[in-house]
């Protein structure tokens, strides 16, 4: 592999990566912080593309579309708990993985009765749609974008844990619910304010990928499962582990499918190493997940009790 196509598949991983983030940010913090397993959270995130895909339809407005995306999916979110998923907030983990199971088939079907089972498809703006010039090499401009973005969210999330008010509630709360019940802070708003920011980051993921993929029902599913890999494999309630564990599944994945193929090519036949080489960039995520859990089980960065 050439240099210059190794360094643009290593922005594409970081731009993979730093999607995953986003997914993954929310779902650590509900699950990590509520020890609520939440499955509807890859459907949150195709409603948020769905979202915006459609504002974007009828204004044109790159930008109101991402708004409408996040706005639409904190909305989405904080009906869900409020309506259902607080009663299930006591209930066993496998009470709550058939619930939002459920929550998510309902609606992938949703999705198609409104927008139809063909995909929908979302334009980038011409300020967008150019390139830029990275070490002599051209690179996609929205994709660089998407990096961008997922940093800023990264700082904004470390800024809100550690550096407010509502953060050490959400610390204290994950520490000791009960004490901080006690000293008469609304744990069921505070769960909301949770969740609802979990649904909003999912929204707007989805809402930076609809120019990337086409935006069509049971989007969420796949990513999700990476997703859940993530949170594993960076520690549960973490959002530096979060953060740097969607970094390497991003790299991973991404270099792994061009990698992989490439090598195996020096070895056996074309077709063959296709295959099987296809095969093996699918699993390399996975057989990461297993030796990180094998020398760290809690994951990269556990959370620990203050």
């Amino acid at each position: 592999m050439s240099p210059d196509l190794l360094f643009m598949q290593t922005l594409n991983g970081l731009q993979f990566g730093v999607l995953l983030f986003l997914m993954a940010a929310g779902l650590t913090l509900v699950f990590g912080i509520m020890s609520f397993i939440n499955l509807a959270h890859g459907a949150l995130y195709m409603m948020g593309a769905y979202f915006a895909a459609t504002a974007f339809g009828h204004t044109q407005s790159f930008l109101l579309a991402v708004v409408v995306g996040f706005s639409g999916a904190v909305a989405l979110g904080v009906v869900l708990d409020r309506i259902g998923f607080l009663k299930l907030y006591p209930r066993t983990h496998l009470d709550q993985v058939l619930a939002t199971f459920g929550v998510m088939l309902f609606f992938n079907e949703v999705a198609r009765m409104i927008w139809g089972p063909a995909p929908v498809f979302m334009s980038l703006p011409d300020a967008l749609a150019g390139s830029v010039t990275l070490l002599g090499l051209p690179y996609p401009g929205y994709r660089l974008l998407i990096i961008l973005a997922g940093l800023l969210v990264a700082l904004g999330l470390y800024l809100l844990i550690e550096r407010t008010r509502i953060g050490m509630l959400i610390r204290a709360g994950a520490s000791n619910r009960s004490m901080v019940a006690a000293l008469g802070v609304n744990i069921g708003w505070l769960n909301t304010f949770i969740f609802a920011l979990g649904a909003g980051l999912a929204g707007l993921a989805g809402a930076m990928v609809g120019p990337i993929l086409s935006v069509q029902a049971g989007m969420g599913d796949s990513i999700l499962i990476l997703t859940l890999v993530v949170i594993v494999i960076g520690g549960i309630g973490s959002i530096r582990g979060a953060f740097l564990g969607a970094l390497v599944v991003g790299l991973v994945d991404t270099l792994g499918r061009t990698l992989i193929p490439g090598l195996l090519r020096m070895s056996l036949a074309q077709e063959a190493a296709s295959t099987l080489g296809a095969a093996i960039s699918s699993l390399a995520v996975y057989l990461l997940m297993i030796v990180i859990l094998a020398l760290k089980p809690e994951g990269l960065f556990p959370v620990k009790n203050r």
